[in-house]
């Protein structure tokens, strides 16, 4: 009996004893909680050289730890604050026991990509942030085109290559604001904008109104827009142009004679005067009171010289025109265009002729040509004019060489000033 009492004492208490056991076991679950992120990371986007910044945030981290690794390759950068990396640039900020963040001081390239947070918790808890570093454009010299000459009527290729995140775009402008001229392979006529977006400018079958200095522009929106220039020489022969190739003018005067010129590379120019009936006298006067010389002392060459007015002259018999106190000799240049002026100083009968503008470079020669002559306005003439303008018959124009009308019209209008009173 005493037996069986002792059993059911001893099973009662091992009862009590596993029902305490269980409460406390289950009782400890319910106080221990599981570390939790609150949000996810938010990923950064910043420009080289500014300070990067990632926040990982826990709750209910207890005795578990936070830890950064760089994702692409594993490598782990900081366990709770103490930095484990070489990496000077990275330290821990901890603001407060839910809060972790890691920042990358000065970014770099070379740190752009993905960062994980991890809790070491079974199984491991992580999330990942990700850090965009933006570049701006950098023009790459050596991938891009320097300056450029071709022949008229060739093609140029412009190029132009930069780096930078996001990826430049490229665009193609004219240094000096001018349109930029494009020829499109199945079309004969030119298009015209004022600017041109790619990496590649191709030009087809180049005109002289293209030459000029381009500009590359590389631009990413991360500032500073770079931006490189390049020249397009267009080369081709002088073309030489007299707007007036017969001038007339009466002695006494100074006479102005101009000629336009279109050339690349620079031409040398000067004028010839052809001196189509060479004589001792003429010569001699010549020598003592303007300032030219031989053309062929001048490294000219004999044989005739063909202007672009189709008149030829022998250069032996020619002489390049000086400045001096005869002639005023001017050249002005705009680009590809020049503008030859000679003025002869009073005018008189040794000085008619013609006068040549030559204008040479390694491509070529043109020469343009002038005729020089006198314009006479006999005297018995314009007062036969003025006589009968009095008697209300107008002037005479019948017996006027037709160059010397223009000049009549304007001393018949000064003579009627003169004589015809002004209204009160």
């Amino acid at each position: 009996m005493d037996c069986f009492w002792i059993w059911i004492t001893l099973t009662t208490a091992f009862c009590l004893t596993q029902v305490d056991s269980s409460h406390y076991s289950h009782s400890h679950r319910e106080h221990h909680t599981i570390p939790e992120f609150i949000e996810p990371i938010k990923n950064v986007t910043i420009p080289a050289g500014r300070d990067a910044i990632l926040a990982c945030l826990v709750k209910d981290l207890g005795k578990n730890k936070v830890g950064w690794l760089k994702s692409s390759d594993q490598t782990v950068l900081a366990l709770e604050d103490k930095v484990v990396t070489h990496n000077s640039r990275i330290t821990i900020i901890i603001e407060d026991a839910s809060t972790w963040k890691l920042k990358i001081k000065q970014v770099k390239e070379s740190d752009r990509g993905c960062y994980m947070c991890q809790i070491n918790t079974s199984p491991m808890k992580k999330q990942i942030g990700c850090v965009e570093i933006q570049v701006p454009p950098d023009i790459k010299n050596d991938d891009s085109s320097a300056d450029m000459a071709v022949l008229e009527g060739e093609d140029a290729t412009l190029s132009c290559r930069a780096t930078g995140n996001p990826p430049p775009r490229i665009i193609w402008k004219r240094e000096d604001g001018e349109m930029i001229y494009m020829r499109k392979a199945i079309m004969r006529d030119m298009i015209k904008t004022e600017s041109f977006n790619g990496t590649t400018l191709k030009l087809l079958k180049v005109e002289r109104k293209q030459m000029g200095p381009y500009m590359c522009i590389a631009t990413n929106d991360v500032p500073p827009t770079v931006s490189k220039r390049m020249s397009l020489i267009v080369q081709f022969a002088p073309m030489v142009r007299a707007p007036s190739q017969l001038l007339g003018a009466p002695y006494g005067s100074d006479v102005t004679l101009k000629c336009q010129i279109e050339a690349s590379p620079m031409p040398v120019s000067y004028w010839l005067r052809a001196n189509e009936q060479p004589s001792k006298a003429s010569h001699s006067s010549q020598e003592k009171s303007t300032p030219s010389s031989s053309y062929s002392s001048y490294g000219g060459f004999g044989g005739a010289l063909q202007s672009n007015s189709g008149d030829s002259f022998n250069l032996q018999h020619s002489e390049m025109l000086l400045d001096g106190p005869k002639y005023a000799i001017t050249e002005t240049h705009n680009g590809y265009k020049a503008s030859m002026v000679l003025i002869v100083r009073n005018f008189s009968k040794p000085d008619d002729g013609s006068y040549y503008c030559v204008s040479t470079n390694s491509l070529g020669r043109a020469e343009g040509a002038i005729r020089l002559y006198e314009i006479k306005l006999p005297s018995t003439t314009v007062s036969n004019s003025f006589r009968n303008s009095a008697n209300n018959k107008g002037p005479n124009l019948n017996n006027l060489h037709p160059s010397s009308i223009l000049l009549f019209l304007a001393a018949y209008i000064v003579e009627m000033m003169k004589t015809t009173p002004l209204p009160r």
